[in-house]
């Protein structure tokens, strides 16, 4: 018989979660009563320690992803999950009761539990507390795959992250440096200290003068974190040597054919070998969560409408 713990599923059992039940501003978050829910087969229960605020669930809550991200209303938000497993459903291999996991779903960790398929979890850090955990899944592996697998970062290159002050950007910097490239990173007066600490080689205040005039020569590679307009991409885009390499997370770039450089504009996806190769990063040393902030689950709104004024640097936990 599969291990459960049945104090979840006690008949009448409610949780506390934050949904949308329309898209807008971020006063369309409500905090919700709903029923616990039971695991299926090949999923655990998680109880939430905490899921982590990502920029782009701003855009889903207001409608702005609809066109290839559609989710159906209500809707619960989180995408990165990090709890302990309370609950096994039917033929759920690889996990027991008590587990400290850690991993990205398609939302619903914004709440006290959470089901979620048990091949999509990873044993989260075990040096870290578990709600810094939560910083890590969309993050880290939109950075492993930005950095490895798009930009093809290696020992020696010279590599310019583009918004290395945000969450993405510290993973970035730190995974680049990791690699052996020399880093040249752009952050504001607020995240310039965080920034060196990821081990940035060169720090460019963005805010005082426009990249290209800050850069001797050009770069191997552009890792690029922030939206851009047309013009401020295409003079962004000139910093990079003849056959190098561009990868945007936000918009895409078009430098021109003759200087045959590779432009990639990416998508991250879900991937538990490269979460897995994160939490041993973290557990070593090699890595570090920037945690910027902590919050509870009933101040959600209160963190998107911070991230949509400009507020936040690194990462932010949402606590359950």
């Amino acid at each position: 018989m599969d291990r459960l713990d049945w104090g979840p599923y006690v008949r009448g059992m409610k949780m506390k979660t934050a949904r949308i039940h329309a898209f807008g501003d971020a006063s369309v978050i409500r905090y919700d009563d709903v029923p616990r829910p039971r695991p299926a087969p090949g999923e655990v229960l998680v109880r939430v320690a905490a899921t982590s605020f990502n920029p782009t669930e701003a855009a889903l809550r207001a409608g702005l992803l609809q066109a290839f991200l559609p989710v159906d209303l209500p809707y619960t938000l989180g995408w990165d999950v990090a709890g302990t497993v309370a609950g096994i459903g039917p033929g759920t291999r690889g996990h027991a009761v008590g587990d400290r996991v850690v991993g990205r779903l398609e939302g619903a960790a914004a709440a006290e539990y959470v089901t979620a398929p048990g091949a999509l979890l990873v044993l989260a850090p075990a040096s870290v507390p578990l709600t810094h955990a939560a910083a890590l899944p969309v993050a880290g592996l939109t950075a492993w795959q930005a950095v490895f697998e798009h930009g093809k970062v290696t020992a020696g290159q010279r590599v310019l992250v583009n918004g290395a002050g945000g969450g993405v950007g510290g993973f970035v910097t730190q995974l680049a440096k990791n690699a052996g490239a020399e880093v040249i990173a752009t952050a504001g007066a607020r995240s310039t200290a965080a920034v060196q600490k990821h081990g940035a080689d060169h720090v460019i205040d963005y805010t005082a003068l426009p990249v290209a005039a800050a850069l001797d020569r050009p770069v191997d590679t552009l890792l690029n974190l922030v939206p851009l307009s047309p013009h401020d991409a295409a003079a962004l885009a000139s910093v990079v040597r003849p056959g190098g390499r561009i990868v945007s997370v936000t918009v895409p770039f078009e430098p021109p054919a003759e200087t045959g450089v590779t432009a990639t504009h990416m998508v991250a996806r879900n991937d538990v070998a490269h979460l897995a190769a994160l939490v041993e990063l973290v557990d070593t040393g090699k890595v570090t969560l920037d945690i910027s902030a902590s919050h509870p689950l009933t101040a959600l709104a209160d963190v998107h409408r911070l991230s949509e004024a400009g507020r936040i640097r690194g990462k932010v936990v949402i606590v359950a």
